[in-house]
């Protein structure tokens, strides 16, 4: 069951301590030059452009500089702006945390670059305001999204999606942008699941979500990179593929309880006895069949002037029966036995 928490929202004043119904978080490590800009700009926006209450919350994640001063000074003098503070470093941690204990209805975050375009923030949390979906992330990678990156940061952006379409059977489009929200009630249910504690954290809960049937909101963005960002490349590929190979490990085997957790959720098959993707896969067998008998049909009118009747027709029954296994062994029996395991 979806709960609809736009018209519970109405007449909520942004800007107030109170029970907020999006809670925004800014998780930062060593940010003491860019905080104070990142903090007013967004209270700004929240105040000027979101129609209910919110509230900010700088995750500081065991900075060593002058964060932590600043963040509380922020909470000081701005309403709606607190700090929660952590020992430990680690994005996901930090999240984790936050989103745990969060009494908004939505909890988003951002990174502290503001990369991307504040305009997209209310199109992120809509979907998840109304009950339509469960999840919702910024896709740099969408058609119609601008963005404005270095080649390098491009290639490695758009190989690791392919890594995960291939491995994990990702339909994702952008795991890494650092602008995400999500319902609060499914966030209480998914984080305990997710183990990373740093960048891959996001990767980890979109893969569960997705393989626990939640929807998955996806706006288009406009994003403009920061050469400035402390993020090391090569440090994070490589902690990103690590992640990759546990998760998919902890679906083959069965760690993960994803049937137990699609049921706590809701996500079980609309019709009773009717698995899950069953309907999607009869009508791929009907569309590969088709497609065959088409096949076969233009093989034999090809075939027949040049080597007669039989011939042509045991070509092409042959070719086409070939043909038919190769792609119902890739399109059918691959998928199920991943979804089985996962």
């Amino acid at each position: 069951m979806t709960t609809n928490y736009l018209a519970r929202a109405a007449g909520h004043r942004p800007g107030s301590n109170a029970t907020a119904t999006l809670e925004v978080v800014i998780p930062v490590y060593n940010e003491e030059a860019d905080l104070e800009k990142c903090i007013r700009r967004l209270h700004e926006h929240l105040e000027e452009r979101i129609p209910f209450r919110s509230r900010i919350t700088i995750a500081d994640n065991a900075s060593n500089d002058g964060t932590l001063a600043v963040a509380h000074r922020l909470a000081d003098e701005i309403d709606g702006v607190r700090v929660h503070h952590l020992d430990e470093k680690g994005r996901g941690r930090a999240l984790k945390a936050v989103w745990l204990a969060s009494d908004a209805d939505v909890v988003a975050y951002m990174d502290v670059d503001l990369s991307t375009d504040l305009n997209a923030l209310m199109p992120l949390v809509a979907p998840l305001l109304s009950g339509h979906s469960d999840l919702a992330i910024g896709s740099r990678l969408n058609r119609s999204s601008r963005v404005v990156r270095g080649v390098k940061r491009e290639l490695i952006s758009r190989s690791y999606n392919l890594i995960l379409r291939t491995s994990l059977r990702a339909r994702f489009s952008d795991a890494q942008c650092g602008f995400k929200a999500m319902r609060t009630d499914v966030a209480r249910q998914l984080l305990p699941l997710v183990e990373d504690t740093g960048w891959f954290f996001d990767t980890e809960l979109l893969v569960i979500a997705e393989k626990v049937g939640l929807r998955i909101h996806e706006v288009p963005v406009d994003w403009v990179d920061d050469p400035d960002s402390s993020v090391h490349l090569l440090d994070t590929a490589v902690k990103d593929l690590q992640g990759c190979w546990r998760v998919g490990r902890a679906l083959a085997t069965g760690v993960l309880p994803v049937a137990e957790l699609r049921r706590s959720l809701g996500r079980e098959p609309l019709v009773a006895g009717v698995p899950h993707g069953m309907i999607g896969q009869l009508v791929r067998f009907g569309i590969i069949g088709v497609a065959s008998t088409v096949a076969y049909a233009l093989l034999y009118l090809v075939l027949h002037p040049m080597i007669g009747a039989q011939a042509a027709n045991f070509a092409g029954l042959l070719i086409t029966a070939v043909l038919n296994t190769a792609a119902n062994r890739a399109i059918h029996f691959r998928r199920p036995r991943a979804r089985e395991r996962g």
